[in-house]
């Protein structure tokens, strides 16, 4: 049954990878994926169990008389574990709601019209290099995923070819998980090492800033010498071009959805509450202040301008499919299978730069996330008058800030590897395999020049 959780998981995983050739949308084939792979484990999970491989069953039973009973085997699974990763789940999926409906608002209220119109460069590759740098930096400010959907949703203002916007969109994907690999609160996993007190955030700002830059400007100049010729800006509908209201209020609404956005950190900093919960809180004051707002303006349709209205529009497959792949991933770590692959690289390679390597690779196919919480429950924070191999693991050490290199841009690989790579993907419907072809190579150098980069600067 242990290997069986294992091939449930690669079957879907095919799938999904598989959707625009099968015509099976992915979310169907990850709700499937992270349904049966639970399934399996609750069926046999004594068995599984037994095995010994997972960390957390064995903190759980450490003070049970007869572990193995059939009701302590239900109870870890059904009411400790599931429920456990369910919470992590969903304050990824309610951050990406919120995220989603309120540049869907902005969109809406055509707010973006207001920043593309100041773009007016037609080469493309002055535009993507204004685009990359804009995407990093303000990817370390509010996040990658956040990011990544406002970036997209601007291209879809600017460009007309499909080739031209999912080539942007790659880049976009690049820039975003390498600016948010060097902020605390720009990618999931450098949230939880700075949470977890294995980093600080003056640290791996200063340690994985030059990483991270380099990452996303050796995908950037290679791109650059295949771009040719001028872009030409998509010819708008008439929803577009018609002004639902005055320019002064789209900036308005423009000005208010990104304050929402950027106040997320701030919040989480303020309150120490989750991410998710500014996100909701900015989505429910721009909520409030549109419907109060434009309630006496009698020149707006409030029927199509209401957010009730704009946020049956937000891309509902997408939120689908994160809770299946993720919910399959939490299986995979509840019944041990990531505990082996995190135990196997400790004991067969040792050395932390290969391993953090490899666990960016590894990142690209299996999310970051449970990768990172592996390394975390690995290795405790060393004293810091550690010396030897122990000095990697002080707080700052070179494991820790290694890894949030690696866990943040390794995901570039693969446009499924990051939550910014499946929102583009989701977004401009981006090919797998395309990507593969297009994508993979660029986002692969620049993966590796950063971490040359980094280890460079260890050396000095």
């Amino acid at each position: 049954m242990f290997t069986l959780m294992f091939i449930v998981f690669i079957v879907g995983y095919i799938l999904i990878v598989l959707e625009h050739a099968l015509k099976i949308n992915k979310a169907a084939s990850a709700l499937i994926l992270g349904v049966l792979t639970w399934t399996v484990f609750m069926i046999g999970g004594q068995d599984i169990l037994e095995l010994g491989f997972s960390k957390s069953w064995a903190h759980f039973s450490e003070n049970l008389t007869n572990p193995l009973n059939i009701e302590n085997v239900k109870h870890f699974i059904g009411e400790y574990q599931l429920p456990h990763h369910l919470a992590e789940i969903a304050s990824i999926i309610l951050f990406l709601l919120g995220a989603m409906t309120i540049v869907e608002v902005i969109d809406k209220y055509q707010g973006f019209r207001i920043i593309t119109e100041k773009i007016t460069t037609t080469n493309k590759v002055k535009l993507l290099w204004i685009v990359s740098f804009l995407t990093f930096f303000l990817s370390a400010i509010l996040d990658n995923l956040t990011t990544t959907i406002v970036m997209v949703a601007l291209m879809r203002k600017i460009l007309t070819d499909k080739h031209n916007r999912w080539l942007f969109a790659g880049l976009i994907v690049i820039s975003a998980n390498a600016g948010g690999a060097w902020s605390p609160i720009g990618d999931v996993t450098t949230i939880m090492l700075w949470i977890g007190g294995q980093i600080t955030a003056a640290s791996i700002a200063k340690s994985i800033l030059i990483p991270s830059l380099v990452s996303m400007v050796v995908p950037l100049t290679l791109l650059s010498f295949f771009l040719k010729g001028k872009i030409e800006n998509p010819s708008l509908s008439d929803d577009e071009t018609r002004e639902f209201i005055p320019r002064r209020d789209r900036i308005t609404i423009l000005i208010a959805g990104v304050l929402a956005l950027i106040s997320v950190p701030v919040f989480k900093t303020l309150t120490h509450l989750p991410p998710y919960m500014g996100m909701l809180l900015g989505l429910g004051f721009l909520w409030f202040y549109t419907d109060i707002r434009f309630y006496f303006n009698k020149r707006v349709d409030l029927r199509m301008l209401s957010v009730s209205r704009i946020i049956k529009d937000v891309d509902t497959p997408t939120i689908l499919f994160f809770l299946g792949i993720l919910s399959g991933v939490a299986a995979l770590q509840s019944a041990g299978h990531l505990d082996i692959l995190s135990g196997w690289l400790a004991d067969e390679i040792g050395n932390i730069y290969v391993i953090n390597i490899i666990v960016g690779i590894v990142s690209s196919i299996i999310d970051n996330v449970p990768l990172v919480a592996a390394s975390i429950g690995m290795y405790d924070i060393a004293q810091p008058d550690a010396i030897g191999y122990a000095s990697y693991f002080v707080q700052n050490g070179d494991f820790w800030s290694f890894l949030a290199y690696c866990a943040g841009t390794g995901g570039s690989v693969l446009i499924i590897g990051s939550a910014a790579g499946v929102a583009a993907m989701s977004l401009e419907k981006i090919d797998f395999f395309w990507y593969l072809k297009h994508i993979s190579w660029l986002a692969m150098a620049g993966y590796l020049s950063g971490a040359l980069t980094y280890w460079l600067i260890t050396l000095i």
